[in-house]
């Protein structure tokens, strides 16, 4: 054994106390820190030859790259919709890194027992019934990507094609209906060999970016009889806007298209009761999509699929090899997903979910959404900004009150970014440049919202 790796080992305990202490001060300084590092990265290094120990690599870290690592688990990053991590998920991660389970299968460990109990917590948390099954995937983009794929050979057998074994082409151009899909839905198409321009866009309702019901009923009722795939969107990007998806679940009954909802923090308005309205009708969808490390608040990479079809799902992804059987019973995970080999990523979002329950994660969701509608109040208060949609949940979409171009948008959000007190994602929303605040980080408290909203202040330009 290398002497490094023989020392390390002799001094496991003092190495976890040295990365936890270290780990510590990261995490207790970082709502003061930067919110995002606009300057140069250090040179890349050489390649080690015999190493510095794991003591070196450590104090290598922390003075080399630690400094410019991102504030983007603390309270005051909006970019995008970003999560922190909660003490007990953050826990159960470090918690998985050591016992580095394998969960690709059931055998020889109760791991993929606890994955089950987790999803079937999701699933009871995002009202969806026993019908639905699931797995956890990296993010939105898998989990978008596996529920299509399920749509996909879905779209086979009403054809008569098996489509896993030969293949998309198989099957003919693919009908994909969307009022405002994410643009992880194009990329799902292209990986799945449908096609980026097999999407069809329908019109959406004047004033909002929710898919008009009439508008996908005509564009339905058009394909005369063909099958389709719908992508709903509970919870648009840009303004948190919900499709109706009670009213496309009747549409479905009538015209037998797959339903694949894209959730992915908009699923969890159904923690509240103020805002379960907006999902009602979740559990209709032949799949959906619910992205973990935004609202739920666990390290990355964390999200669930699920679906009501299981057994296309293991059409798709089973993996025939002598050493690992047929899919027989309840599925291993190797089934059910892109991945083989897998880490085990329902354990921060287990642990979470003991530690701070339904209660827990409801009062994170609503007091988000409570410091998005103060941020738009006091937006739409300043004289150099104005809102570009209402406050809906979690977001918040506003551009400059005059020539709002791309360029001066954009010096906005870069003024903002190099204060250190807060980082925005720009986007374009009616063809308008803008700037989006998002709120899901479990940290973020009024002060922050505040320090937010007076960072804006100060880089509007004069």
């Amino acid at each position: 054994m290398h002497r490094h790796l023989a020392d390390d080992l002799s001094r496991l305990p003092e190495l976890l106390q040295s990365a936890r202490d270290f780990a510590v001060r990261e995490v207790s300084g970082l709502a003061e820190r930067p919110v995002v590092r606009l300057d140069r990265a250090p040179d890349r290094a050489s390649l080690p030859d015999e190493g510095a120990g794991a003591e070196g690599a450590l104090t290598r870290f922390a003075e080399h790259w630690a400094p410019g690592f991102s504030g983007s688990a603390g309270p005051r990053y909006l970019g995008f919709v970003t999560g922190g991590a909660t003490p007990a998920s953050v826990a159960g991660d470090w918690l998985t890194g050591a016992y580095d389970q394998n969960v690709s299968g059931a055998g020889g460990s109760w791991a993929a027992a606890l994955e089950r109990e987790t999803v079937a917590w999701l699933r009871e948390l995002f009202g969806l019934g026993e019908a639905h099954s699931g797995a956890f995937v990296t993010g939105a983009t898998v989990s978008n990507t596996v529920g299509l794929a399920v749509a996909r050979e879905w779209l086979g057998e009403r054809l008569g094609v098996d489509v896993s074994r030969e293949g998309a082409a198989a099957l003919g151009p693919v009908e994909v209906l969307s009022g405002s899909p994410h643009s992880s839905v194009t990329k799902a198409l292209s990986v799945l060999g449908i096609g980026r321009d097999r999407l069809r866009q329908v019109p959406v309702r004047e004033g909002g970016e929710a898919v008009d019901v009439d508008a996908l009923e005509a564009a339905l009722a058009a394909l005369d009889g063909r099958p389709a795939i719908v992508v709903a969107n509970a919870g648009t990007v840009n303004t948190v806007d919900f499709d109706d998806l009670r009213a496309i679940a009747v549409l479905k009954e009538r015209y037998g298209f797959w339903l694949h909802v894209d959730a992915a923090f908009g699923g969890f308005a159904a923690l509240s009761p103020a805002y379960a309205h907006l999902v009602d009708g979740l559990d209709a969808a032949d799949s959906v999509c619910v992205d973990l490390h935004k609202w739920l608040n666990v390290p990355y990479d964390a999200a669930v699929q699920f679906t009501r079809r299981r057994d296309l799902q293991v059409r798709v992804f089973h993996n025939a090899s002598p050493y690992l059987g047929l899919p027989t019973g309840e599925p291993d995970f190797v089934h059910l997903t892109p991945e083989n080999s897998r880490r085990l990523r329902a354990l921060p979002a287990w642990f979470s979910l003991v530690a701070y329950g339904r209660a827990g994660h409801r009062e994170i969701v609503e007091r988000n959404v409570d410091l998005a509608t103060r941020l738009g109040e006091g937006v739409a208060a300043l004289d150099g900004l104005r809102l570009l949609a209402p406050v809906r949940l979690n977001v918040v979409c506003f551009t400059l009150a005059d020539d709002p171009t791309q360029e001066r948008v954009g010096a906005l959000a870069h003024a903002v970014a190099a204060s250190g007190e807060a980082f925005l994602t720009p986007t374009v929303y009616g063809g308008v440049p803008a700037l989006r605040a998002a709120f899901s980080n479990w940290r973020t408290s009024r002060a922050d919202g505040e320090r937010v909203l007076k960072a804006l202040t100060a880089a509007l330009p004069g």
